[in-house]
């Protein structure tokens, strides 16, 4: 898909339209000129200038393309199920901001809904409105969440819940799960998932992932296997768990092992959190939580609920969230926490998300994966494209391997990915106009904007692309 190079001239356009709003004529005394854009814009010639001033060149490492290799591409813009690179060239895009934007992008009720947010300011240091009725809309819809606070990611998510379960139960150690990516607070960067995976060659042993951590700051971690229920003692105030792991390729949880963790953090008086930064108002209005019949202390939540802008919120027992300042010692802050933009735009999204829409996201996925599945499996490529729900997965097993490939179970099986032959695969797709996410532990995110005709074109760009694969294997 292609569409002509993008105006060249926003910038000055928009320049001009708020100075006609404004009365204002020339800039105030003072001012610095705006950096003026290069004609044309390249991809190429973008990541020379970011790497310049950006370690690596990007603001999160996955988007280097340094799993898959070349050079990554600058979105311009993005409309329903498509992104636009700066060159002008079109891609069906199956990362969604990692599943930030459920509804498609720029979707009209979303963009409305930041609009008039931003008319009315931007951030203010002070309560809003709309973080009341964000927080009631996600107490009302996760059944383990009684009260909830906002903060500004993932990240800071799950570390507030950490800190928060150490202060509940007055005790110090946490377990975490092999190939579970929770953001990249200190204590959780061991054995993680995502990106993380690539560097991380310390075959789950609980050492940092990454420099710059401490020992110490993963002393108190306990790494341990997905899909095991572990025997707890008295030293644990919690267990964090992705209810499906969807940062190792896409692993589901085996039949009785979220209720397993429920069963031994309550026996031994320890928290058990839940991080459904991805799994949140994506395989159901009720998490994953509400889809396994699980109820966590914590939830932990991110991506859908901000439309696509940033934002994060961990919530649960009230007794437990009630240890927060100013209520209790447990301190947690942030100026942009509940942001009116963020907040608007969560609510914008969780409006469009009925019945109706996850049945449909589930077709969809399904549609996806089977499709995928038929095409790895007729140019003979062993692989085995996994499906939770509205989450697809690949998982491209090593060239000769026997098939049916099984799913992995853990992050060991995950682990075991032809990295290789996954960057061959992404590439073939991405020439053909289909962007997948450029590494070989994320997932895909159809969404509600991939229509069956969209799907249906990304399944006949991958049977291409798997003969392609095949071909170069066997050469």
């Amino acid at each position: 898909m292609t569409d002509p190079t993008p105006d060249q001239t926003t910038d000055q356009t928009t320049d001009q339209a708020t100075d006609q709003a404004t009365g204002r004529s020339e800039p105030p005394a003072g001012a610095v000129a705006p950096p003026t854009r290069p004609e044309p814009l390249t991809n190429q010639g973008l990541f020379d200038r970011a790497r310049a001033v950006i370690p690596g060149g990007v603001n999160s490492p996955v988007r280097a393309f340094d799993a898959v290799g070349g050079t990554p591409y600058f979105v311009a813009r993005a409309a329903g199920a498509h992104v636009w690179d700066v060159e002008g060239r079109g891609y069906v895009d199956l990362v969604q901001s990692y599943g930030a934007v459920i509804a498609g992008h720029a979707h009209p009720h979303v963009v409305d809904a930041i609009r008039r947010a931003a008319g009315e300011g931007t951030s203010y240091g002070a309560p809003t409105y709309r973080e009341v009725l964000l927080a009631e809309a996600i107490c009302a819809r996760v059944p383990s969440v009684e009260k909830v606070r906002l903060v500004s990611s993932g990240t800071e998510a799950t570390m507030t819940a950490i800190r928060l379960a150490r202060g509940a139960t007055g005790r110090s150690r946490i377990v975490k799960f092999a190939g579970n990516y929770h953001g990249h607070s200190d204590a959780l960067l061991a054995a993680s998932g995502s990106a993380v995976a690539h560097l991380d060659h310390s075959e789950g042993a609980t050492v940092p992932g990454s420099a710059g951590v401490p020992p110490g700051a993963v002393a108190d971690t306990v790494v341990l296997p997905y899909n095991q229920v572990p025997v707890l003692d008295d030293t644990i105030a919690c267990v964090i768990v992705e209810p499906v792991a969807a940062n190792m390729g896409l692993v589901a949880p085996a039949p009785g092992f979220l209720q397993g963790l429920r069963d031994e953090c309550t026996r031994v008086g320890a928290l058990l959190i839940f991080d459904e930064v991805i799994t949140g108002f994506r395989l159901d209005i009720g998490g994953a939580q509400q889809v396994f019949g699980v109820r966590p202390d914590l939830t932990c939540l991110g991506k859908v609920i901000g439309g696509g802008l940033n934002v994060g919120a961990f919530g649960g027992r009230a007794d437990v969230m009630d240890h927060l300042a100013p209520l209790g010692p447990v301190y947690q802050a942030g100026t942009l926490s509940g942001n009116p933009l963020a907040t608007a735009a969560g609510l914008a999204a969780l409006s469009l998300l009925d019945q109706g829409a996850y049945e449909q996201l589930e077709g969809t996925a399904a549609h996806l994966a089977v499709g995928l599945q038929d095409a790895f499996d007729s140019a003979g490529v062993a692989a085995h494209v996994s499906r939770v729900g509205p989450l697809v997965g690949l998982f491209l097993a090593p060239t000769g391997t026997p098939g049916p490939v099984p799913a992995p179970v853990d992050y060991d099986g995950a682990r075991a990915a032809d990295e290789a032959g996954y960057g061959r695969f992404f590439h073939a797709m991405l020439d053909a106009g289909v962007a997948l996410a450029p590494g070989a532990y994320e997932v895909l995110f159809p969404g509600l904007a991939h229509t069956p005709d969209i799907v249906a074109h990304v399944v006949s760009v991958a049977y291409e692309a798997a003969r392609t694969l095949a071909g170069e294997d066997r050469a």
